[in-house]
């Protein structure tokens, strides 16, 4: 929480007014928060009861007083000047939104993986905020900044989807007619999730949030959304048919996990950490499979992601 906040008060931007959004934590955070109140007049602890991620971002939607609002979440940190680059977009009336480039940091092995696998067009497919290197319009932004009035006479965040609520939002955004800009100068540091494990579950989660997206907005499914649950489908269809034909079956399983292995060894390169390396592949089945098998149990099961 230090690292995230330090980084906001260095923005050069004046009249800056910082609001954090506590939703009950249990962690040192709040006493964090509240130290830094003491004497930092620019910061302002707010209360979410509801304790999900878009109750969070209506909450500061109502406490802002500011003409834009600009999302940072707690485990990253934004780069100097960023606050004013995003104040030169919305200001100019061009944009309903801008977003950054997000780029994972990690201190582990697997999270070093993780955060390859998420610079990876072989993980991600064509999320730009992952890997682009230029201006571009876009139908999603990472934390992304908006006009106060836009995100207000849209209604704020669907508090009823819990994970993938920002691309939510952001297709109601451009359903009214704006467009949204990725800045790749616009630079996000967060930190991603440290192990396997835990990645694989939040990819799980963002599976189910995207179901629920889907089931509101059918016509927003791309490609990339469904590909991960079309591997899921597949894979489990192959280990029905290896129950009697296993070569067969198996065969399928075993395309996927060539797949896996080739694209990370071509991506391998880009870690500097050996010992990183060999969790790659893992971390491509973990977020492919999370995500798919999350977007199956959310279609058929019905299970709703937990904030």
């Amino acid at each position: 929480m230090s690292a995230c906040l330090d980084s906001v008060l260095v923005q050069d931007f004046p009249n800056m007014e910082i609001l954090v959004v506590d939703g009950g934590s249990t962690d040192r955070t709040r006493a964090i928060v509240e130290d830094y109140c003491s004497f930092e007049p620019r910061v302002r602890l707010v209360h979410n009861p509801r304790r999900t991620q878009p109750a969070a971002l209506n909450v500061a939607l109502t406490e802002v007083r500011s003409p834009f609002l600009v999302r940072v979440d707690a485990h990253s940190t934004i780069s100097p000047g960023y606050v004013r680059r995003v104040y030169d977009h919305i200001s100019s009336g061009t944009w309903g939104g801008v977003g950054g480039r997000k780029d994972g940091v990690a201190y582990s092995n697997q999270g070093q993986a993780i955060a390859t696998a998420l610079g990876s067009k072989f993980g991600v497919g064509n999320s730009t905020y992952h890997h682009g290197t230029e201006p571009s319009t876009v139908d999603h932004i990472p934390f992304g900044a908006y006009p106060v009035a836009l995100a207000t006479t849209l209604g704020g965040w669907d508090e009823n989807i819990v994970a993938n609520e920002d691309y939510e939002f952001d297709y109601r955004v451009r359903q009214a007619g704006n467009e949204l800009l990725f800045d790749p100068k616009l630079r996000i540091q967060w930190e991603t999730r440290q192990s396997i494990g835990a990645f694989f579950q939040q990819y799980r989660r963002y599976g189910r949030g995207k179901a629920l997206v889907l089931k509101k907005h059918p016509e927003s499914a791309s490609p990339r959304h469904l590909l991960p649950a079309a591997v899921v489908a597949g894979l489990a269809g192959s280990l029905v048919v290896a129950l009697k034909r296993p070569r067969l079956g198996l065969s399928g399983v075993g395309a996927y996990a060539l797949g896996v292995g080739v694209a990370g060894a071509l991506t391998a390169p880009q870690t500097p950490n050996p010992a990183a390396r060999r969790w790659i592949p893992a971390a491509f089945a973990a977020m492919h499979l999370g995500y798919g098998i999350g977007f199956w149990e959310s279609l058929v099961a019905r299970r709703r992601p937990q904030n």
